[in-house]
């Protein structure tokens, strides 16, 4: 997808630049065409021969050439690239492209810059989290950079990395995800998704939680995100990480806090799917201390949790889709029928403990598609293309609703 595309690969000065020379081949075996611009300080961590030998042009660094005096154009680069990618991005470059300081040719590119730009944050981890590091990622995001996390390779949405840089591979992996030319049938939708378990707190060091990878979740968000929505994926625990750059994803714990995001999130989307194994039941009191083992026996009280597809069906416009998941032990499509017309689902998607191969833990899935027209099994296939299935499914709905 990269075959005969333009990057603008920004170096800034991090012990990361190092890695600027693998970005760099890969690119190139991409059938990408690389020019570098590099800051001074990136000059003291790798050298500009290496990087010119690498890519056969010369280096940008300076306004004016120190051999013949001639001027480097940044608003000519900016019209030459079809994208740009900054990576490694020190604190110090995020904040100077945050707030517009144009003191080296980097940020005069950047500022230049007519394509999209991509972001790779490195540095240690006490700089990553600080809240004002923070606070000019936010804005990056905002303005519409899209920012590879420190060793995550997904978009921007807080603190979820550990300060280094992606790889390098992971890295040409999000800007040849961009460039795919999958049919965008879903562009200018916002798509909302939930995945993973929810864990809920016995006490410091115990929790109440489920088998749920957070694959399935996961794949539709890369799904959609493929067809060119922009997706909020809002994640339980799970050690699986989004890739492409359309996805922002927002990582919480509990039932609540996925509640509340969903919440929050629901009103600017056009679509939500609700994938998410969030627990019914949290422990009415939280120890604060870990809790010992005294005695032959521990009673916990549970008290409900909050109900997001409800919730989230009680606010729902006649111009948004809602889709659920059920998964059942016995009387499945009874109780999926049921959950659709309760919740005021448009969509639900069954599946059942009882079919191997489907549900928790398993690298495929089992589904059924039932909807107040009727019901389409499927049978066993891949969780990446159950979720294709589906996103198929919640296009001809959002279709429908615009006619």
């Amino acid at each position: 997808m990269l075959s005969g595309k333009h990057i603008v690969l920004g170096i800034t000065g991090s012990i990361a630049a190092y890695k600027a020379c693998l970005i760099i081949r890969a690119l190139i075996r991409r059938g990408a065409e690389v020019q570098v611009v590099i800051t001074p300080a990136g000059k003291e961590f790798i050298t500009p021969l290496t990087l010119s030998t690498l890519t056969q042009r010369p280096v940008v660094s300076e306004f004016f050439d120190r051999r013949d005096g001639s001027w480097h154009s940044h608003v000519a680069l900016g019209q030459w690239a079809d994208a740009m990618l900054i990576a490694p991005a020190t604190a110090s470059t995020i904040g100077k492209m945050a707030h517009g300081i144009a003191d080296n040719m980097l940020i005069t590119t950047y500022l230049s810059m007519k394509a999209p730009v991509f972001v790779a944050p490195a540095m240690d981890l006490d700089m990553y989290a600080h809240p004002t590091t923070q606070a000019n990622l936010k804005t990056l995001a905002e303005n519409g950079n899209r920012i590879i996390e420190p060793a995550t390779g997904q978009l921007a949405s807080g603190l979820e990395g550990k300060g280094r840089m992606e790889e390098p591979e992971r890295i040409v992996d999000v800007l040849d995800d961009f460039f795919s030319d999958a049919p965008k049938t879903l562009g200018g939708k916002q798509i909302m998704i939930t995945a993973g378990p929810t864990y809920e707190k016995i006490d410091p060091v115990r929790f109440i939680g489920n088998y749920s990878s957070g694959r399935m979740g996961l794949a539709l968000a890369e799904e959609c995100a493929r067809r060119g929505a922009r997706v909020r994926l809002i994640c339980g625990p799970v050690a699986l990480k989004a890739t492409h750059p359309a996805i922002i994803r927002t990582d919480v714990e509990s039932a609540a806090e996925m509640y509340d995001a969903a919440t929050q999130h629901f009103a600017q989307c056009d679509a939500a799917i609700l994938c998410a194994a969030v627990a019914d039941f949290t422990p009415a009191v939280t120890a604060q201390s870990k809790i010992k083992r005294e005695g032959n026996q521990l009673t916990l009280t549970l008290a409900p949790t909050r109900d997001i597809a409800r919730a989230l069906g009680e606010r729902k416009t006649k111009d948004q889709v809602l889709v659920g998941f059920a998964l059942e032990t016995d009387n499945e499509h009874e109780h999926a029928r049921e959950k659709l017309q309760r919740k005021n689902l448009d969509l639900i998607v069954l599946n059942s403990l009882r079919d191997e191969g489907a549900g928790f833990r398993h690298p495929t899935n089992k589904v059924t598609l039932i909807d107040a027209e009727g019901e389409t099994p499927f049978p066993l296939k891949s969780k990446e293309e159950v979720a294709r299935d589906i996103v198929n499914r919640l296009e001809l709905i959002l279709n429908e609703k615009i006619h």
